[in-house]
């Protein structure tokens, strides 16, 4: 049979041996290996059988812990069980790991090796997700590249059934999981000669069953025979490491590629080998031959079976003549002698009279060059060599770091491009696509690696790509480019783009500037570098061409035609547009006919729009300054500015140490960014304006603010600006104007689309962002150094609330982002007083994408204070802050009442006036200066102590995403709805997991397909508020911001002054629904949501004597359908499941959301 290749990333492979495998996979979302589940979701939706000739059952469950128990169970049923997970999510399963091993259960676990959370959340690859389970005794196999994915995976699966043990099958997260390749498909028919079916029927004989065998397990034991019962698995696992060798063996004559537990590259007789596990084997396997052609006897092993980790097999493929070995492990262990896979290593070959040390490389997926390689097997040469080092990094603190040769590079037949994108442009989805044109098509090898910064979308992403006739191990980042091509002309004046061009290569920039001006406005640091590598220079005005041929705002087709056109040597352009235009159909042919017609037109405008600029030679000699204008602020000269400008490569250990040693990051960051990734932004037009603010209140990055100005605040400007007399302002002389920020907006155009305007004219229109970036200075000082008017108009008005200032701005959410304007508001009423506990999930990230924090401080001082703990355990996370600020209020309360009489009779009148308004903040803040004034010159200590003392009280927000509070968090926000402590929850409710991908979740409607709901979901969404309702203890909220502003006003000021749990289920569009029109219209979609019945506004409030009240008319539910299908997630049921049953679950979605109404309504009359 003809070898079969195909390009797919390691989570994909995974999934494609996992499921010819597997009978029943019960599985979570978690970044990086959620592909993996979702892949297996598609494929049983799709029909797709096993290698037993069944759709595999797939079970979406509410956490890791469950997915993890739930296997357990499937396991203990006889079935063959999956399951698929990373970082956190592994941590969680570990309980029932312990259970699977000493069931000497077959289940099988696939790990996207990820870093876990400490000080910082990161979700990017290395080693102390897996290293935590090795405790267990679990077996674990690594792969280390796309390729070894797709041989191996499947002997995770063969050797569990053949063992009757339980398997971790790992490789990293991003670097493998993430990284397309182009591989040889393994034929899973082939398993159907490997598997032991004695075993497996072995297996399901013991499985538990009251017809067959009813048995007693999980039962306790006692100290008299615990021990003998742990000691008597011993013989049981210690045949795993044969099995596996033997699987391997059988693997490697299928393939023709060779796999051992342990493989050794390098000379027969090396002196100086080092040891490594995962996808950085890949970068040293080029180390290695490239040395050992110039002479030098060094080796590498590669570790492929970690556990149990055999001294035999490892000392099988060892050369004889060795004399020293560096362990390389991806993982730090504070406290221990040296990390894991060294100590084994050392354990493995005591006495062997071999000099063993370790070292760190990659943490967090820390790009490893061949240089650093390099850098280990040279430091193999020094006359002293220590365990502990590090390579990759500059530690100049505790130096630990090896001295890196950064001119070595491996010279490659490939050709490497490098593509700067913006987050969401569709750039990266391009760039995908070209490797499948090129791998699927073509004799070449193809590669393909996307790096990403934190924001949500609109944050730069870097495409590092390679295609070549020879096979690609270049598991590291392009930096030296043959193409590099910049979609957003912002980037060369933020970023060092040309940086790592190869002499003579190519620089494509999309520009709206044309070949002169371009020229004028270009950095000196650009046309230096080109000019330096003898560039050839092209430009096209691909923004333009989108916008004419009807594209929109995506670029991304027009530059991957301009790619082809500039790259024949790959492929010749005529069979390229081709395939182009092939794969545009495939992907868009759902879509209908219109679309796939656009990106056609986009095709040949691409190719046809490329315009030569001569690189004048005297460029290199021009003087290049800094990308970045000192501030003066070290905070963000040293650290948050660097790390903006991507630097963070270059900042030594130190910076951190000085910064943020714990993690913790400064307010008043974000702000300063200015990254200038909008095309288009608001302009304002004070003749049509009517000074209402809907325009700031429904902004989702408070990049455009209302403000009140004095003469003496317009006169010190740094320019001229338009303004009007402010309307309704009595007894003042107050300018008004509506100001944008150009450079932070991200140009949603939400804030144009909500506005009323004047007699059909709008205030506000959408101009070029060019066109505004004068006003950037006066933006910053009158966001920044002009007065919040904060007593103009009553704060619970739409107009009163925009004068406010908002202590959340530029987030690095989604343009038009239906969570961050609930944020932005909770901030402008509460934020000076706001403690946050957040969930992981996109607020998280939007909230705390180092080095940026979007939340500010006042001229005092105040502002949120924001933290993360995990997914799981927010509700309890909070619940603990606010139950701290209890105890030290508690304590201030004390304090006073017992001194009462003992302190000076003014003090105690303040004492009073303090206690009596308990727990009104405005009323705290304003007696606290007396308080402390009069208490630092009393003489008994615990009141002088009140003068140091933070003497106003907090509000406790507990904020995060229905995937929390639905699902993986529910049981802690139960709790702590239940109890009587004062919190304020806050559900952002976008219906699917929006963080991982889009996955379903139980806030997820009926009839609505996401990832893990492949088929379309086919229960109905849960209801959380009326479940908070059944406490009656609980301030309950559903709001639904375009749908009723003064109804979202009013619930959030409501819930802050209930002294008790209060809970607000707010309704957000997201990107994840593909809504007609855009996230830009998303105030729309929440009207006519509310209108239609799928949301519903009410507020339950126990201390009002009606408690129940619902705040929107009864919905027009003939107007659901025509709602649900505007939207992707709804529309494409009908051409997955066809019309009739389709509708069906329409109706089905249709009676849910009445039955909700009918429900509220019954309980509103209860209290009638």
């Amino acid at each position: 049979m003809a070898k079969k290749f195909q390009s797919m990333d390691g989570n994909t492979a995974a999934a494609h041996n996992a499921y010819a495998l597997t009978e029943m996979s019960c599985i979570y979302p978690i970044t990086p290996s959620s592909p993996m589940a979702e892949s297996m979701d598609d494929w049983a939706s799709q029909g797709r059988k096993n290698v037993f000739g069944e759709v595999v059952k797939i079970a979406e469950l509410q956490s890791e812990a469950g997915a993890s128990g739930a296997v357990h169970g499937a396991a203990q049923g006889g079935t063959l069980a999956t399951t698929f997970t990373a970082s956190q999510g592994l941590l969680l399963m570990i309980p029932n790991i312990y259970k699977w091993v000493g069931e000497n259960l077959p289940v099988v676990l696939h790990v996207a090796a990820r870093s876990l959370a400490s000080r910082s959340l990161n979700i990017f690859g290395d080693h102390e997700d897996v290293y935590a389970v090795r405790q267990t005794g679990i077996p674990m196999l690594s792969s280390h590249s796309v390729q070894e994915v797709m041989d191996l995976a499947g002997v995770a699966h063969l050797a569990a059934i053949k063992c009757q043990v339980p398997f971790v099958h790992f490789f990293d997260g991003f670097r493998t999981s993430h990284e397309v390749h182009k591989v040889e498909v393994f034929d899973t028919e082939k398993y159907k000669d490997l598997i032991d079916y004695e075993a497996l029927e072995e297996f399901r004989k013991r499985s538990m069953n009251p017809h067959t065998n009813p048995v007693t397990r999980g039962a306790n034991e006692n100290d008299d025979i615990f021990f003998q019962t742990v000691e008597a698995r011993n013989e049981h696992y210690a045949k795993v490491a044969d099995v596996v060798a033997d699987y391997m063996k059988k693997i490697s004559e299928i393939t023709g590629r060779d796999y051992k537990p342990f493989n050794y590259v390098g000379t027969p007789d090396a002196e100086r080998v080092f040891v490594v596990m995962g996808s950085a084997s890949e970068a040293g396997l080029e180390v290695v031959n490239d040395l050992v052609a110039k002479g030098e006897k060094v080796g590498m092993i590669k570790v492929h079976l970690y556990r149990p980790f055999s001294a035999k097999y490892l000392k099988a493929v060892l050369p004889t003549t060795v004399k020293r070995i560096a362990v390389l492990d991806r993982t730090k262990e504070g406290g221990a002698s040296g990390e894991p896979l060294y100590l084994d290593v050392l354990g493995a070959l005591a006495g062997s009279g071999i000099e063993i040390i370790g070292g760190r490389y990659g943490l967090g997926s820390h790009d490893t060059q061949p240089c650093h390689i390099k850098a280990v097997l040279d430091y193999l040469k020094e006359d002293e060599i220590k365990t502990g080092f590090t390579v990759g990094i500059d530690d100049d603190l505790t130096h630990t770091s090896l001295p890196v040769d950064t001119s070595y590079v491996i010279n490659s037949d490939a050709t490497s491009c490098l593509f700067w994108g913006l987050g969401s442009d569709g750039t990266v989805g391009a760039n995908k696509n070209t490797i499948k044109i090129i791998g699927d098509n073509t004799d070449q090898y193809a590669q393909g690696y996307f790096a990403y910064d934190s924001k949500k979308a609109g944050g730069v992403t870097r495409s590092h790509l390679r295609f070549g006739k020879s096979p690609i191990h270049s598991t590291y980042y392009v930096n030296n480019a043959d193409f590099i091509s910049v979609s957003l002309d912002a980037y060369m004046f933020r970023y060092d783009v040309a940086r790592g061009l190869k002499d003579g290569g190519t620089f494509l920039l999309n520009t709206t500037f044309d070949k002169d001006e371009i020229v004028k406005h270009m950095p000196n640091r650009l046309k230096k570098r080109l000019a330096q590598a003898h560039a050839k220079f092209y430009i096209i005005n691909a923004t333009k061409i989108a916008l004419e041929i009807g594209m929109g705002r995506r670029t991304n087709t027009i530059l991957q035609s301009a790619f082809f056109a500039l790259n024949t040597q790959i492929m010749p352009l005529d069979t390229s547009v081709d395939l182009m235009k092939k794969f545009a159909k495939k992907s868009y042919g759902k879509k209908g006919d219109q679309i796939v017609q656009l990106n056609y037109a986009a095709i040949d405008a691409g190719k046809d729009g490329i315009v030569e600029v001569p690189v004048d030679p005297a460029w290199a000699e021009l003087p290049s300054g800094e990308l970045r204008t000192m501030t003066g602020d070290p905070y963000w000269d040293e650290y948050a500015g660097r790390i903006n400008a991507l630097e963070g490569y270059d900042m030594p250990v130190s910076t951190f140490a000085k910064f943020a040693l714990d993690g913790s990051m400064q307010p008043n960051a974000a702000f300063k960014g200015h990254r200038a990734t909008a095309a288009m932004v608001p302009d304002w037009n004070p003749d049509n304006c009517i000074q209402c603010g809907i325009c700031s209140f429904v902004c989702p990055h408070a990049t455009i603010r209302t403000f009140a100005l004095t003469d003496e605040e317009v006169a010190n400007a740094p320019q001229e600006f338009a303004t009007v007399p402010a309307i309704g302002v009595k007894d003042k002389k107050l300018a008004f104007r509506v100001q944008t920020s150009p450079s932070n907006c991200v140009g949603c155009g939400l804030c144009v689309t909500e506005c009323p305007g004047k007699k059909g004219e709008k205030a506000l229109k959408m101009v070029p962002i060019h066109d505004k970036l004068d006003e950037d200075a006066l933006a910053d000082y009158l966001y920044k150094d002009t007065e919040y008017k904060t007593d103009l108009f009553p704060k619970n008005t739409i107009k009163g609330s925009q004068f406010l200032m908002p202590y959340f701005e530029v987030p690095g959410s989604c343009p038009g982002c239906g969570e961050t304007p609930y944020y932005r508001l909770a901030s402008q009423l509460f934020g000076k007083d706001m403690m946050i506990a957040n969930a992981t999930g996109c607020s998280s990230i939007y909230c705390g994408a180092t080095p940026d924090t979007p939340f500010v401080t006042d001229k005092d001082g105040n502002g949120p204070a924001w933290a993360n703990s995990l997914f799981e355990d927010n509700a309890e996370y909070g619940y603990g802050m606010a139950l701290a600020q209890n105890y030290r209020m508690s304590t201030i309360y004390k304090t006073m009442e017992e001194n009462m009489d003992s302190v000076a009779p003014e003090l105690k009148a303040v004492f009073e006036k303090y206690l009596e308004a308990k727990g009104d903040k405005d009323a705290e803040r304003a007696l606290a200066p007396q308080i402390k004034e009069l208490a630092a010159k009393e003489a008994n200590e615990d009141v002088k102590a009140l003068a140091d003392a933070d003497l106003v009280e907090k509000s406790v927000w507990i904020i995060g995403g229905d995937g929390w509070a639905y699902d993986i968090g529910y049981g802690g926000l139960d709790h702590v709805l239940a109890n009587n402590v004062n919190v304020n929850v806050l559900v952002l409710d976008t219906e699917v997991y929006s963080n991982t991908g889009g996955q379903s979740s139980k806030s997820s409607q009926r009839a609505s397909i996401a990832k893990f709901a492949a088929g379309g979901k086919t229960v109905a969404k849960k209801d959380l508020g009326q479940i908070a309702m059944t406490y009656g203890t609980a301030y309950v909220a559903s709001v639904c911001m375009g749908a009723n502003k003064m109804q979202t006003l009013k619930a959030f000021q409501e819930a802050e002054s209930y002294d008790g749990p209060s809970l607000i289920i707010a309704y957000a569009p997201c990107a994840e629904h593909h809504i007609k029109g855009g996230l830009g219209i998303h105030q729309q979609v929440q009207r006519d949501a509310v209108d239609c019945g799928y949301v519903v506004l009410y507020r339950y409030d126990p201390r009002a004597e009606q408690h129940l009240t619902i705040d929107s008319k009864e919905p027009d539910y003939s107007k659901m359908k025509d709602f649900m299908m505007r939207e992707t997630r709804f529309n494409q049921l009908v051409k997955l499941k066809g019309a009739e049953k389709a509708d069906e679950l329409f109706e089905e979605a249709k009676e849910d959301a009445a039955r909700r109404y009918h429900r509220l309504v019954s309980l509103a009359k209860e209290d009638e």
